[in-house]
């Protein structure tokens, strides 16, 4: 095993995910201000921090994504966040992307920026602790998207940053996000979504990555949310693992699924039955952001004081989505 490989399923293995926590400062204000808390710094720290100190931490969470505002942030006793994290058993992470801009030549669509600077950025982090990285390429679908431009370009972009990444002794985290956003069919999803994933592999196996030591975080296959044929959730499962199947070397270790503007109940059914119906010798876990953070997020609203009512309701998400990553979770646990 190479140490790569080992950060991998130290991430993964026994049903725990990643939380993702790297929301920038825009994104937080709009999270914060959604439930009527002002967005400072201090209430962004304080809102993670309860997160990062919960007992579901140990249990559940292998690692956790931050941001660049988080990763140089200390505790209110004194650790720094890195810190705080380690000591649960978790590793941190961080998003290494600067964001999503306009493609030129293709202006409705995206291309992901932030390889400039990007080795001297990455020794900083891997001295304040991180251990992984994640950079996001976003894909739109529609009759003519993702046009070839996009998925080449930012199959491209991700294969340069995780070379950089690997180089400087952390896993990184692929993730092509072909967007729920549209009225297209699951079909297209999948015909998409697989264009896009073999793309990616195509270049990162150019760039001589070592495929053991990455962490594939996609999409799952759904159809649009506009889109007035619903598949059920057995079908979600069916055509995701199939998808993943055809599309992603033997190699890479696990998959980490986002969420995608699926709520916390759908997130986690869909990862359930994922795993129940999973033939393939990948992990299949979970990387959520707003799917388990949402719910703690509006109790923490409540009074951001009341650390043990949020950590409560984080801890019951966090169990949720490990218990489907085992495909062991069932809809009456729910209200345990």
């Amino acid at each position: 095993m190479s140490e790569l490989n080992k950060i991998a399923l130290k991430i993964i293995s026994n049903g725990k995910g990643i939380l993702a926590a790297d929301e920038s400062n825009g994104t937080m204000s709009k999270r914060l201000e959604a439930v009527n808390v002002t967005s400072t710094p201090e209430n962004r720290l304080l809102f993670r921090e309860t997160l990062f100190s919960s007992e579901s931490m140990k249990e559940c969470i292998g690692g956790v994504i931050l941001y660049d505002e988080t990763i140089n942030q200390m505790t209110s006793s004194g650790k720094s966040i890195p810190d705080l994290i380690s000591i649960s058993g978790a590793l941190p992470g961080i998003k290494v992307d600067t964001g999503a801009k306009e493609l030129a030549n293709s202006s409705e669509e995206k291309i992901t920026e932030g390889l400039d600077g990007l080795r001297d950025r990455l020794k900083k982090y891997y001295e304040l602790g991180a251990r992984f990285t994640k950079w996001r390429g976003v894909y739109l679908i529609s009759e003519k998207y993702p046009s070839k431009l996009a998925i080449s370009s930012n199959a491209h972009a991700l294969a340069r940053y995780s070379a950089l990444v690997q180089e400087s002794g952390m896993v990184p985290i692929v993730e092509p996000e072909v967007l729920m956003d549209g009225d297209h069919s699951a079909d297209a999803c999948f015909s998409k979504t697989s264009e896009v994933i073999k793309k990616c592999f195509e270049e990162l196996t150019l760039h001589k990555i070592d495929l053991s030591g990455i962490i594939l975080k996609p999409n799952m296959i759904i159809n649009g949310k506009n889109s007035k044929n619903k598949i059920s959730n057995e079908e979600i499962s069916q055509k995701t693992i199939e998808c993943l199947k055809n599309s992603v070397p033997t190699e890479v270790p696990g998959v980490a699924f986002l969420s995608g503007g699926q709520s916390e109940l759908e997130a986690t059914e869909n990862l359930n039955l994922i795993n129940k119906n999973n033939n393939t010798n990948f992990i299949m876990t979970y990387s959520y952001g707003r799917a388990l953070q949402q719910s703690a997020l509006k109790m923490w609203s409540k009074n951001i004081k009341d650390i043990e009512a949020t950590q409560k309701t984080f801890n019951h998400r966090a169990k949720m989505c490990t218990l489907a990553a085992q495909g062991k979770w069932a809809s009456e646990l729910e209200n345990e």
